[in-house]
């Protein structure tokens, strides 16, 4: 054999490769699941949305009517504390405090009832005074109401050891005594009423050695609490 001659190359080929077919049924179905899953996610975003929405919506509403509803203390202020016969060395036989203060109901929509209301005066905290106050009544929203109250005799007891202690006091220029008011009220808005809360107002009344309030306790107001 001769190096020039050819040897003819056959090439081998397999088969031919077929192109691959979709399975358009699948793919259909396929396609209709991932609309369905799409359309369900929106759905659900939408009524978590919606709903967050109105959550949201009735919460502000329940905060606006629990600012506006929710029942503030009344306030009390001291205006007038005189103790007349302060001045006198045997006032003790004919004592009297008189005093006079003032409950505001600040609300806007919420009045008050007081069942009841008592006033004790109290001096280096001994009960030397006591006597019932007001008739039970209604105090409008926004209203102020004048309490007053005056102790002699029987609802004051001040024996002469007592008015010795007020004469040493007046002589170092002041005497101090405490005012406290203890009422059971309830709050009502509309035809709704709370329950009772017991309400005690402490007043602190310095008198002078005339026996009048003192410009530094005039017009202050009373802390209070409720028991």
């Amino acid at each position: 054999m001769r190096n020039n001659d050819h040897i003819p190359v056959h090439h081998v080929h397999g088969p031919t490769p077929k192109p691959l077919k979709l399975n358009r049924h699948r793919s259909v179905r396929y396609y209709v699941h991932r609309v369905h899953e799409s359309l369900t996610t929106r759905v659900s975003k939408m009524i978590c949305a919606t709903f967050l929405g109105l959550l949201l919506i009735v919460g502000l509403i329940t905060f606006i009517l629990w600012l506006s509803l929710r029942p503030h203390r009344p306030r009390f202020h001291i205006h007038e504390f005189n103790m007349p016969g302060l001045t006198q060395n045997s006032g003790f036989i004919n004592a009297v405090i008189a005093f006079k203060v003032s409950a505001r109901n600040s609300n806007q929509n919420i009045g008050v009832t007081y069942e009841s209301m008592e006033g004790a005066v109290f001096y280096r905290d001994q009960k030397i005074g006591y006597m019932p106050l007001l008739f039970p009544f209604y105090q409008e929203p926004k209203n102020t109401t004048e309490v007053n109250g005056e102790l002699s005799g029987a609802s004051l007891t001040v024996s002469s050891e007592r008015w010795s202690e007020f004469q040493s006091d007046r002589g170092d220029g002041s005497v101090v005594f405490r005012l406290e008011l203890t009422s059971v009220i309830r709050f009502k808005i509309s035809s709704w009423e709370s329950k009772r809360h017991t309400m005690h107002v402490n007043c602190n009344a310095g008198v002078g050695p005339d026996g009048s309030l003192l410009t530094n306790f005039k017009d202050k107001r009373c802390p209070l609490y409720f028991s």
